[in-house]
């Protein structure tokens, strides 16, 4: 069974985990706990190869201070980088966030390239009081050669659920025939990977 790792990204209160447990479970909750983190994992089935599934859910980051640390860029397969279309600091956040993955596709991290990227933008039913345009995130996931989306956690179940299915058909694609990225010998970041996201798993 294929593993598969994927990191949701993002400033406080843009719907990182409200998307995650749509995706997962069809339901949607408006409230979460933002003090804690979490890894969801799930058995799936994609294209009839079953894979198995962890979404590392940090609930909340902070706005200001370390956007990421490089231990977490190695632990994930992919991102979904989430920004909030009606705050104009969450999009800030998002670009930031953008820059520091590229920056450790080609920098010391050593990221492979084929490291897939999805930019959302999140709470699109309240277009009413949006202060991103659809056409912002176009660009900026253009810019940094990433797919994009518009779409709310709260009410499109399906588009959600499309979302997250491209981006792992797009992982499983780029993982075939490619060699584990991590060592087995690599004992001590194994051990710090299990410090920093073995604190609390849900089986979904």
């Amino acid at each position: 069974m294929n593993g598969v790792r994927v990191a949701m990204l993002g400033s406080e209160g843009t719907g990182k985990s409200a998307l995650t447990v749509r995706f997962l479970t069809k339901r949607f909750i408006g409230e979460y706990a933002s003090d804690s983190e979490c890894i969801y994992t799930k058995h799936l089935c994609l294209d009839g190869k079953q894979i198995n599934l962890e979404i590392y859910d940090p609930c909340s980051q902070p706005r200001q201070g370390k956007l990421l640390l490089p231990d977490e860029l190695q632990w994930a397969d992919g991102f979904v980088v989430v920004y909030d279309i009606s705050d104009r600091t969450s999009f800030a956040f998002a670009k930031a966030l953008l820059y520091r993955i590229r920056e450790c596709h080609t920098g010391a991290c050593k990221r492979a390239p084929e490291c897939t990227v999805v930019l959302v933008g999140n709470k699109q039913d309240l277009c009413h009081i949006r202060e991103v345009g659809w056409d912002e995130g176009q660009k900026l996931a253009l810019d940094n050669r990433c797919q994009f989306c518009e779409l709310s956690a709260a009410e499109q179940c399906q588009e959600v659920g499309a979302m997250f299915t491209k981006a792992l058909k797009s992982l499983t694609a780029h993982s075939r025939g490619k060699e584990k990225r991590r060592p087995s010998g690599s004992k001590s970041m194994a051990k710090l990977i299990n410090n920093m996201f073995g604190k609390r798993r849900k089986s979904v």
